[in-house]
């Protein structure tokens, strides 16, 4: 989902060759570990019993100019069942006297790290960073304290979608233990308030990118008076995202005929896609494709990738220039777990969904397969077309959790509605946060502003000048 996914690039022979991974999703829900609510000093909920959490070694980044690195120290079981203390890396802007406060900016994935991206949103929000300190962390998991699965590393890289062999799955839960019950999103979001109180600010502002934009909301709608506003980028709803995936699914045919309209094309590419999945059999597969090109070619138009031609050719009776292109695009990407941690990205992901087929997290695995069938058997045929409907259930960030040992399942947050000033932005392009979660999100949020980015796929504070002036009028209003 940011699943912000890989960024990936085509050499002048075009062949697809993987340069970096925008990494990311997105998704889920609020689970921790003997996390108890109760009222703060301000009226906000807060982890029980409250734990000293601190701020050390803090000197100047080795890695990031002006800005100072340091770690803040928490519990990895808040309960204290478990009485390990992570080290997570944090790094502040040396901005300290920014006249409007501390902006906390998150990454996607889940299992990207912070850190890394602090240069680059420095730079795309240059026009309104000098009125704040930006502030980053690598999430517990990530960075320095990546879970490592290498089995289920190797299998699925950064991809949401790709679906990962039972064997590695389970291998993953075993070697993790008990410990995967404590790297859900409310642990992240116990993580944030300790944080701020580390750096002793009353409330900020703050800003997540696809899972990031999740635990924002899950942070707001817990600490609703710690925070001034929000930008939200590549929304996962509060809720977290559709286990089904539909509106990503159908959101393809919509995508591919924009293009088609833009670039007079003589044929319907949606049709060619429903003809070229139904002879090879490979939806997922193309999926996926279709969902990293949504990221770094969202009009479709890039003459490397060529993909309205190559879903022309397959339909016409040669698959052979479109096979090439999903099998280069859905290689291993050797991504290490510190750079995205697939483990961690399970184990947040299907502790935190709550609204599978099957239930909660805590359903035993013998009913999965069973509730997944049902669900997709209930599916028209336009939820998902021009796929079928059968991969509903088949994608990885479905098919993956089915394998997952039963975890502790997630509460709801203590509040229902964002009540500060809230942006949400959305690529139109997007077919991994697609645009239709952004506008289920917009309307349930009072003091929410929907700007939808024209021809934008993924990340458009990152990737759209549109999406950058967006934010930082939002920012400096």
């Amino acid at each position: 989902m940011d699943l912000q996914r890989a960024r990936r690039s085509a050499p002048e022979d075009g062949r697809v060759t993987i340069r970096t991974r925008l990494l990311a999703l997105a998704l889920a829900g609020v689970a921790a570990a003997g996390l108890s609510l109760t009222g703060d000093a301000a009226g906000a909920p807060v982890d029980q019993p409250r734990t000293s959490s601190r701020l050390v070694d803090q000197r100047p980044c080795a890695d990031i100019e002006r800005a100072t690195c340091g770690y803040l120290e928490v519990p990895l079981d808040r309960g204290g069942s478990v009485p390990d203390v992570l080290r997570l890396r944090v790094a502040l802007d040396d901005n300290r006297d920014a006249p409007r406060g501390v902006l906390l900016v998150l990454a996607g994935g889940p299992g990207q790290p912070g850190l890394p991206y602090l240069a680059a949103m420095r730079e795309s929000l240059a026009g309104a960073v000098p009125d704040y300190r930006l502030v980053m962390l690598d999430q517990r998991g990530t960075g320095g304290t990546a879970l490592r699965c290498p089995a289920l590393q190797q299998e699925v890289g950064s991809s949401d979608v790709r679906v990962a062999s039972a064997a590695a799955v389970a291998g993953c839960a075993a070697a993790l233990g008990n410990r995967r019950n404590f790297y859900t999103s409310a642990d992240t979001v116990a993580d944030l308030e300790a944080l701020r109180r580390a750096l002793g600010v009353p409330s900020w502002t703050v800003d997540g990118v696809s899972y990031g934009s999740h635990v924002a909301q899950r942070y707001a709608l817990t600490h609703p008076r710690r925070v001034r506003a929000l930008v939200l980028d590549s929304v996962v709803p509060q809720q977290g995202p559709d286990p089904l995936y539909t509106a990503a699914l159908r959101g393809a045919g919509r995508v591919l005929r924009t293009a088609c309209r833009e670039q007079g094309c003589p044929s319907d590419p949606a049709h060619d896609l429903a003809v070229a999945v139904d002879r090879s059999g490979h939806a997922v597969e193309l999926f996926d494709a279709l969902v990293v090109l949504s990221i770094i070619d969202p009009t479709m138009s890039d003459p490397r990738f060529a993909v309205l031609d190559r879903l022309r050719t397959a339909a016409n009776g040669d698959p052979g220039p479109l096979t090439a292109l999903v099998e280069a695009i859905n290689a291993p990407d050797g991504a290490p777990p510190e750079v995205f941690s697939a483990g961690l990205h399970l184990a947040t992901v299907c502790a935190d969904m709550t609204h599978t087929p099957w239930g909660d997290s805590s359903a035993p695995l013998a009913g999965r397969d069973l509730a997944v069938r049902r669900a997709v058997a209930h599916l028209p045929g336009s939820a998902t077309w021009p796929f079928p409907t059968a991969i509903a259930g088949a994608h990885g960030l479905l098919a993956n959790c089915r394998h997952w040992p039963p975890s502790r399942p997630a509460p709801p947050p203590p509040h229902r509605r964002l009540g500060m000033p809230v942006l949400l932005l959305a690529g139109d392009r997007d077919l991994s946060t697609p645009v239709d979660w952004a506008r289920d999100q917009a309307a349930v949020t009072p003091r929410g502003s929907l700007v939808v980015i024209p021809d934008a796929g993924h990340s458009v504070q990152r990737r759209s000048p549109a999406g950058v002036r967006a934010a930082v009028r939002f920012l400096l209003r």
